[in-house]
């Protein structure tokens, strides 16, 4: 996935509007030592959304709702009626106020750096968002985006969740990509609006006139011996509970501002490495389908049937839906744990 990541970076470079505003998708270095083995490059200077969004809110707005218990209230609604989740969703949100533009107020005095590096964030979003969109990218909680506090871009990391695999969790992903209300806060006054949108509309349509060299890519995966094209619901349910696991038993983030990019197929060791912990074969001609019917989703995804405007907006309609964010995995309810999927955040 980093190979896809840094292949469509070189063709928003061929684009005039995205050279021009250099959007692209930031990477890391992944080394595969064996068959179920790897070494990843630490993100560094970097720190999860997670970490400093937690912080941000019990200084900015001490008065709030804490965190721990907006997201109790959601868990609590979590088998009641939709109506009720999404009222209760909204009532925690009238007590719970976005924070992410003091992460550029706290480190960029100078105004010039200040609005240089929100641009990044807002510019390395958008690309990220349609790039993620269209591969179907999921698990896009705010410990697997970190943001670069030298540059204020994102990165994305723990890419084993693709090709709309995450529709298929215990409770399914049903948002294009993450755009909650401390995302879009980073943004500025100006909010999806603006810089957001058009380089949202840029993005999509320099994928698009790359679609070919885009599923000629794609393709390669589908002769990949080690790339599993199906999320067994056995794995989706061990993913979501061993999320819970293991923040309930740390408290907080294990790595910090040097957190390193991980696969979801695996566990982080102390010394960097990961082992995926490799699934048990699957029959080849089931693989064989669930790569058409991935491949055949991007490929609709990149169809000119709707305008870029269209389906931009759509997208963005679609990833700050408060009835689809109040339906999104809260997690289990642990009273001392840091949830990093909580979806108000």
């Amino acid at each position: 996935m980093e190979q896809v990541f840094a292949q469509v970076t070189e063709l928003l470079k061929i684009s005039k509007a995205t050279k021009q505003r250099d959007l692209r998708v930031r990477t890391y270095n992944v080394v595969p030592l064996n068959a179920s083995t790897g070494a990843i490059e630490f993100c560094q200077p970097s720190v999860p959304l997670n970490d400093f969004l937690i912080g941000a809110h019990e200084r900015y707005y001490p008065k709030d709702l804490k965190w721990h218990s907006a997201r109790r209230a959601i868990a609590d609604v979590v088998d009641h009626s939709q109506e009720t989740r999404i009222m209760v969703f909204q009532d925690v949100m009238n007590k719970f106020h976005p924070v992410m533009r003091h992460f550029f107020y706290e480190r960029f005095l100078d105004p010039d750096e200040w609005f240089a590096r929100r641009l990044a964030y807002t510019r390395s979003t958008a690309a990220i968002s349609i790039l993620g969109h269209v591969l179907g990218l999921g698990d896009r909680h705010c410990q697997n985006i970190l943001i670069d506090t030298r540059t204020g871009e994102v990165i994305h990391i723990d890419l084993g969740v693709a090709f709309e695999a995450g529709r298929i969790l215990n409770v399914p992903e049903t948002v294009p990509f993450r755009l909650t209300r401390d995302i879009v806060d980073g943004f500025g006054i100006a909010g999806t609006e603006g810089v957001f949108r058009r380089c949202c509309e840029f993005t999509l349509e320099a994928l698009r006139a790359h679609k070919d060299a885009i599923m000629t890519l794609l393709n390669v995966l589908r002769y990949d011996p080690l790339y599993s094209w199906s999320l067994s619901p056995l794995r989706a349910k061990r993913m979501q509970d061993e999320q819970d696991r293991e923040i309930a038993g740390t408290g907080t983030s294990s790595v910090g501002p040097s957190t390193a990019a991980r696969s979801v197929r695996g566990t982080r060791s102390s010394t960097g490495a990961v082992g995926l912990g490799v699934e048990p074969e699957k029959n080849e001609e089931d693989e064989a389908d669930e790569a058409v019917r991935a491949l055949r989703g991007v490929e609709k995804k990149l169809a000119t049937s709707l305008s870029v405007t269209a389906t931009v907006n759509e997208l963005i309609q679609q990833a700050s839906d408060v009835r689809q964010l109040a339906l999104l995995f809260a997690g289990k309810c642990h009273k001392s744990s840091i949830e990093t999927q909580t979806n108000v955040i």
